[in-house]
């Protein structure tokens, strides 16, 4: 884990340049995106995981943090699809259980999380129909999921809404973000986010 603001951090992974987010309170804890690694969660102990979308990449590994809640959009599907999806990039079988939501929201919800505010957002689709934008406002940091992606241009699937897409950024943009993480790459600035260039449809 990499300490970015104050009780702020994130996970990089070489596999896919995936990035996971930690933000700790009081005695409490929460997990943006359980990945794909579930040896994690032999390091940490999530009272809740948030799911910023429903891809393999970023929902897989989540039975290895129960119990604990599951937080995503309402939207978020989490079923055998997701499996099809990782065997166009994996030839072994997906060891474990999928593990779908076990609380939503629609537009935004507030955590407490040791004494510590979280925001969850969703703007609208985008790269998904039900991204999350989890926003730490004491910290300035807002984990954007892959609405954003350092390293490599954003990706726009069969589910993206690309003509949408801007809008929902400039609504990200509005949270003042001193740090952008993406879902894959390094952290960013609001300055890169509000440059970069806007994924087309496929």
């Amino acid at each position: 884990m990499i300490e970015i603001a104050d009780g702020v951090f994130v996970r990089r992974h070489t596999e896919l340049d995936l990035t996971l987010g930690h933000v700790t309170g009081s005695g409490d804890s929460l997990l943006v995106d359980s990945g794909m690694d579930p040896a994690l969660a032999r390091e940490i102990s999530p009272s809740r995981v948030v799911l910023t979308h429903n891809h393999f990449d970023h929902v897989l590994a989540t039975e290895a943090f129960l119990p604990c809640e599951v937080w995503a959009h309402e939207d978020c599907v989490v079923d055998e699809r997701l499996l099809d999806d990782r065997a166009k990039y994996y030839r072994d079988p997906f060891e474990g259980r999928l593990v779908a939501p076990t609380h939503t929201f629609r537009d935004t919800v507030t955590l407490d999380v040791g004494g510590r505010r979280v925001d969850l957002h969703h703007f609208g689709p985008a790269h998904t129909s039900h991204d999350v934008v989890v926003h730490v406002p004491d910290a300035g940091v807002v984990f954007a999921g892959d609405l954003v992606e350092q390293g490599a241009p954003a990706q726009a699937g069969p589910d993206a809404t690309p003509s949408n897409w801007r809008r929902v950024l400039d609504l990200l943009l509005r949270l003042d973000p001193r740090i952008v993480v993406p879902g894959h790459g390094d952290p960013v600035d609001a300055a890169f986010v509000r440059e970069m260039a806007i994924p087309e449809a496929t």
